[in-house]
């Protein structure tokens, strides 16, 4: 699905804000291939996107990347986050593979058909075996998808199956979920975390410690979980007996270092203490680029920057003041500051890039002519006057990940005293961070946070689907009759283009009814040092085992 971390959101959320004044940035996105990106300017910075970086040259002994944060688990079912899932998409599998084009293609399930509106059919591969040399059976699919509709696992992945009304083994190697009603999307969701698979005797032994630093997980991917340094590090080693021979890891080891701190991370890269890391800060990209450590390259990616309303009952409760915040973010600025130019100014949840289905005429329709709130304090506070908000009080809630974040969290709190709120900035660790997309309680007396927010899915209506009605991820409980509605009706359709068609409604009440204020868009970032090449730049890193593909130069 999506999130943070910066978050799908689970997601944490990648920053991309602050306090500035407007500036004109005009930002070219050129290519589809090539191995280095170009040179940013200062003021129009400019940049390539790579599909794939160059093959290496052979196998390569190990590697380290650094993340951000440690991984708040890797049970599939509670893996909603950046630092979660880049660990987890190179030791478990779904059902289906989601590439680094977003195409989906057969995985642990060798094929699929929809025989019903209300039925889908999983053919298991035959031949594959977990880290501990078991065979995957049709069971182990059966109880890996069954967990996410427990509630006492609680998943964070239960929204994709709230439709199903069962799941179960109907043939040798074949697994047949039946829905109480027609759900496009549930298919879709099995190239990610709700389509994973693991062992059910692994599942039955760990119990509670599954997924953690003592239990582990035992799945079928191109590496296996070597050991987990609780607060350090985290090891991979690769599974020899793979049975993708296309994707066999080409490091015999590779390894996870955990930073929190920025400047920390980016010294790593540039001293070659660590090899490579997802999401490069943006004002280290500059800097990076001009070393002979490695490359930055630029890829494809899905996820919008965006301040999410974690409370309605407070002042942001009134459309009013939500469009007053709209009026004065000086989101150019944002960009400007905390992405070093790296992005453009969104109006929508979306990108273009996951309207896959969407004929031109409807992807139009999507995005021209939505509200595009340019800056207007003057207006801006009018709207909190009328609201009767002017001098009440607004908590946000940041983290120390990257200067992006603290730049978007002064910015918001600078926008909002400029039309008459009281802001506070309130600053918690990373883990606590991460914490705010999968506790209420963390969310509790938050009135906004900022999350980069990335689609599982090559289809906008994910997005939308998470802020109907008592959804998980719908943080602020924000409700709309006719969103839900139009979402609804979207779910069940099968045709691409239809379903796109009617998504673009939902968008454009998103736009107007501001349940999340959206700031931004821009590349994903990757360096790839340089003793290692064969990274495939793309948000899909999340699902894909892209770790499989880096060997030595």
């Amino acid at each position: 699905m999506t999130r943070t971390m910066h978050a799908r959101s689970r997601r944490l959320g990648r920053p991309a804000a602050a306090a500035a004044a407007v500036l004109s940035i005009a930002l070219v996105v050129t290519g589809c291939s090539g191995s280095k990106s170009g040179q940013p300017n200062a003021e129009k910075p400019t940049w390539t996107l790579t599909s794939q970086t160059d093959k290496p040259s052979g196998d390569i002994d190990s590697f380290s990347w650094v993340s951000y944060a440690e991984p708040f688990s890797l049970d599939y079912a509670y893996a909603f986050d950046y630092s979660d899932n880049q660990v987890l998409a190179n030791v478990c599998e779904s059902l289906l593979r989601l590439n680094p084009d977003y195409s989906l293609t057969p995985s642990l399930a060798e094929s699929f058909a929809h025989p019903t509106p209300t039925s889908w059919v999983y053919t298991i591969r035959d031949g594959v075996k977990f880290h501990d040399g078991t065979p995957l059976t049709a069971n182990d699919v059966v109880v890996s998808m069954n967990r996410h509709m427990d509630p006492a696992v609680g998943s964070s992945w239960f929204s994709v199956y709230q439709n199903v009304d069962s799941i179960k083994q109907t043939g040798d190697r074949e697994v047949t979920v039946t829905m109480n009603a027609p759900d496009s999307q549930f298919n879709l969701s099995m190239g990610g975390s709700a389509g994973v698979i693991e062992s059910a005797a692994t599942l039955a032994k760990e119990g509670k410690n599954y997924g953690n630093s003592t239990g582990g997980v035992n799945c079928t991917g191109p590496f296996s979980m070597e050991e987990w340094k609780s607060g350090e590090s985290i090891t991979l080693k690769r599974n020899d007996n793979y049975w993708d021979a296309g994707l066999k890891a080409k490091a015999g080891e590779m390894q996870f270092i955990f930073m929190n701190d920025t400047n920390a991370r980016v010294n790593a890269l540039k001293s070659g203490e660590v090899d490579g890391g997802w999401m490069i800060p943006a004002e280290s990209i500059a800097q990076l680029q001009s070393s002979e450590a490695g490359d930055v390259h630029f890829g494809m990616n899905t996820a919008v920057g965006d301040l999410v309303i974690s409370n309605l009952e407070g002042p942001l409760g009134d459309l009013r003041v939500r469009k007053a915040m709209m009026m004065a973010l000086d989101r150019q600025g944002i960009i400007k500051a905390a992405a070093a130019g790296y992005g453009e100014i969104s109006n929508a949840l979306t990108t273009t890039s996951v309207w896959q289905g969407a004929s031109k005429e409807t992807l139009a329709n999507a995005f021209d002519g939505l509200e595009q709130y340019p800056r207007n304090l003057d207006e801006a506070k009018k709207l909190v006057e009328e609201a009767g908000a002017t001098g009440k009080e607004i908590t946000y809630v940041t983290a120390p990940i990257g200067t992006d974040l603290s730049v978007i969290s002064q910015a918001t709190a600078a926008a909002a005293q400029s039309i008459g709120l009281k802001a506070t900035i309130k600053t918690v660790t990373p883990n606590a961070y991460s914490t705010l997309f999968s506790d209420p309680t963390a969310r509790e007396g938050v009135d906004m946070f900022y999350t980069s927010w990335y689609l599982s899915s090559p289809d906008p209506l994910e997005m939308y689907a998470v802020l109907r009605t008592g959804e998980f991820s719908n943080y602020g409980n924000w409700s709309n009759a006719e969103f839900d509605k139009i979402v609804n009706e979207a779910i069940t359709i099968d045709d691409p283009a239809k379903r796109a068609e009617k998504t673009a409604e939902a968008q454009k009440i998103a736009n107007k009814e501001l349940p999340w204020l959206p700031l931004s868009s821009g590349p994903i970032t990757v360096f790839q040092g340089k003793r290692i090449t064969g990274v495939e730049p793309s948000i899909a890193f999340l699902y894909y085992p892209w770790a499989a593909t880096i060997g030595a130069r």
